[in-house]
């Protein structure tokens, strides 16, 4: 099967596993920043926008780079309409960023793991090497909080907060690790979310942080 042949199935016929991961970390994301844009007392259309962006963002850089064109979250309402809604729930909710910043925290978290394993699954699915599979993933989870702290005008969390990309990079090259031994899907995709997730939480927990120099 040539390289055009094996990517044209695989952009036919994702795995369930990878659908489902990615549908619903764009909801939660969808939603969590969301909140973020009603804590900054956007509008209602400043909040769909933010919310929209951060849902579909990393998913759409993830299959730009794959060369998977037009980006999934193109090809079918589905995606677009799950992130509009979580955006829309938000509104309702929007006191949580400052009454329970935790919660909101743990909600990042799970969608960061979510997005981390689908974006990975996909690489995977592609037959990409180990280093596009945690770049891959890594972006998928990063990009849509990057794109939210900027239209926020906010430094990216993933450029402040020491164990958010950390834990994707390291959920992401766990989750390569796995699949390189043969272990057949979800595995793989459940050992990614779990590493990253947990990483994430306790970094919350204990405010871990890379060292920070100047």
């Amino acid at each position: 099967m040539t390289t055009g042949t094996a990517r044209a199935v695989a952009r036919r016929a994702p795995s369930p596993y990878f659908t489902a991961a990615d549908v619903a970390a764009t909801g939660l994301f969808g939603f969590e920043g969301a909140v973020a844009a009603v804590a900054a007392g956007l509008d209602l259309l400043g909040i769909v926008v933010v919310g929209f962006a951060t849902a579909l963002f990393g998913g759409v850089i993830r299959d730009v780079l794959l060369g998977d064109a037009p980006p999934a979250a193109f090809r079918s309402p589905l995606r677009i309409i799950v992130a509009v809604a979580g955006a829309l729930l938000a509104v309702p909710f929007g006191s949580l960023a400052a009454d329970a910043p935790g919660v909101i925290g743990v909600l990042d978290a799970i969608a960061l793991a979510l997005f981390v394993a689908a974006g990975a699954q996909k690489a995977l699915e592609w037959g990409s090497n180990g280093f596009v599979v945690v770049a891959l993933g890594t972006i998928t989870g990063v990009g849509g909080g990057v794109i939210r702290d900027l239209l926020l005008s906010h430094s990216p969390t993933v450029l402040t907060t020491g164990f958010y990309a950390t834990a994707a990079i390291i959920g992401a090259a766990a989750q390569w690790a796995t699949a390189a031994r043969g272990i057949r899907t979800p595995w793989p995709m459940a050992v990614g979310f779990a590493v990253c997730v947990t990483l994430r939480t306790l970094a919350l927990a204990y405010d871990w942080r890379l060292p920070v120099f100047g």
